[in-house]
Formats: structure tokens, sequence, C-alpha cells
């Protein structure tokens, strides 16, 4: 088993997947949300406003803010559809074309007659976008719903506005349930920023490219050649078939998760390496990793799959 994160050529760029501006419902302009994240470090951003008819169906231009050591991704949250609780779908589509034909979605009702979520992400994953299930915790998602999305890339397990804002961050009983069903996917943390709350520089990705540049990052995306986090760094991760050995930033925690209640931990004072065995995990067909630090931040690898696909 190998996770492309770790066994790949390049290095690590730290990004936001999941952004507003005040394009759709952020309050700062497009621009000064970019120098934001270029000033705390990040590598690059994705501008991922509210792709509704209420605000002009924005694919915010973001391509005049890049700079030598910043790049953006074009993208948006795009909307239409209801999930089973009645509400609007939220669907997070990374390197999305600025002429993506927009669904019949005037505003954040669902309305009779739109295009259904599913359809929706199948037509933004055609577009060549990255595709991804937004805070299934905060928007009340069924695993009818998550199933639904055939065409997902990933699901977001942890939203930082929504930690904030609602308490509602999560969504890995989603990931972890799709992946037992046998669906391949990755897991990303975002911020969802508006700048409204203290809803920024909590949740990000670290994507392992060559480039800093939107195609490279894009195609390693969707290649689940990055990891998430919101604090601890990963240096690398070694599967085999007894043990999962694992190098990072000081933690005290490290946890190889599988299905249903298969997971084993290991504990420690400011532990940069550890290796946990995976007897128990031995019935799992997935298995990923935690990271958690002393002050409880963590960060998770992709899953990795014992049968190659």
């Amino acid at each position: 088993m190998i996770d492309p994160a770790f066994s790949a050529k390049g290095r690590f760029w730290r990004g936001n997947l999941h952004t507003h501006s005040d394009r759709s419902d952020g309050v700062l302009p497009p621009e000064e949300v970019c120098r934001r994240y270029r000033a705390e470090g990040y590598d690059f951003i994705a501008l991922t406003d509210h792709f509704i008819g209420l605000y002009g169906y924005p694919v915010t231009d973001t391509r005049r803010f890049r700079t030598e050591g910043f790049t953006t991704l074009l993208g948006a949250e795009l909307h239409s559809g209801a999930m089973a609780n009645g509400e609007l779908w939220h669907i997070l589509a990374v390197g999305l074309p600025q002429d993506f034909t927009p669904p019949e979605a005037p505003g954040f009702v669902p309305v009779e007659g739109q295009e259904s979520g599913a359809a929706l992400a199948r037509r933004a994953r055609d577009a060549g976008a990255f595709v991804a299930i937004a805070h299934p915790e905060w928007s009340g998602l069924t695993l009818e719903d998550a199933r639904s999305l055939s065409a997902a890339h990933a699901v977001e397990v942890y939203n930082h506005g929504c930690a904030v804002g609602a308490d509602r961050p999560h969504g890995f009983w989603t990931l972890d349930q799709l992946l037992t069903e046998g669906r391949r996917l990755t897991l990303c943390a975002t911020d969802d920023a508006h700048f409204t709350e203290p809803d920024h520089f909590g949740g990000w990705v670290m994507v392992r490219a060559e480039e800093n540049t939107p195609e490279a990052l894009l195609a390693a995306l969707k290649a689940g050649r990055f990891y998430s986090s919101t604090g601890p760094l990963i240096h690398d991760v070694r599967w085999s078939g007894e043990s999962v050995r694992v190098s990072c930033s000081a933690a005290a925690t490290v946890i190889a998760l599988g299905a249903g209640s298969a997971a084993v931990a290991r504990h420690g004072e400011s532990m940069t390496e550890a290796e946990v065995p995976l007897a128990r995990l031995g019935n799992s067909p997935w298995m990923r990793v935690s990271v958690i630090d002393r002050a409880g931040r963590r960060a998770w690898s992709n899953p990795v799959f014992r049968d190659p696909a």
C-alpha cells in the first residue's frame, strides 16, 4: 500500500480550498482575501464564491492576484436541488472553468425542477473540477445523500467556519461509511472563510506537486497527493502488512483507523516518529492516519486501500 502524498516527486504546498469574498456572502474583496492568505504564508487558495443567481453565478477571477510565490485556483461552491432534509445542496468545485454553465439556482432555497446536486457535481467533474462534498455535518447530510454524489473526489472532513460558527465541523462519519461501501475517496480540511468571524486560517491541505501552479496543484488533488491539517505536519507515512510508520511534527497521539471500530493509537511526549501495528485493522479494506498534537490540533492522511484500483 502506497500513499501518493508521500511517494510522489515534488514538495508540499499549503493551501485553502474553500473561501468566500464580497462577490458572494464574504465581507472582503477578492484582492484582500488573497493578500491575507499570502501574508499568512499560504502558497495558494481557491476562492469559491456561491454560484447562485443572487450573486450573478460568479466564478471569481483571481488570476491577477497571483505572484511568484503565491497562486490561485478558480472555483465555486455550487448549489442546486434539495437534499433529504429539504435544504439546498452545497458542493465544492475547485478548478472550475469560468464559462461553466449555471444551474437554475436563484438563491439559497431549492426550487422545483432544479438540476439535482448529483447531476451538477457530475457536470463540474466532467468540466475538469476537483469536487468535494461540503460540510456534511453542518448540512445535515444523510448517507443516502452522500451516496448520490458519485462524482465527488473527496469529502470535506473539517470545515473551520462550521467549527467556529456552528460547532458542526466534521465529515468523518460520512467519509468512513462511503469508504467501507467501496468508494475511493480522499478527505480535505478547509476554512470556508467569510471573514465575518474568526473562520480563517484554521484548516488546510498540504499538496505535493513539483510546481506551485494551478495545473500541477489540481492534478495532485485529483490524484490524492495531499494530506489535510489544522496544525501538525506529516512528513512521511509508510504502510506495510504489519504496521504503519509515521514521521511528523511533535505529536501526542498517532492513530491508525479503519472500517467500523478498528483503530489503534500510540501515545507519547513530543513524538516525531511512531509505528502503529495494524493487526486490529486486518479486516478493513481501507486505512488512514490521524496525528494529534498537545494542543488538540490534528492532521489526517488520505485513505489507502488493500485492493489497489
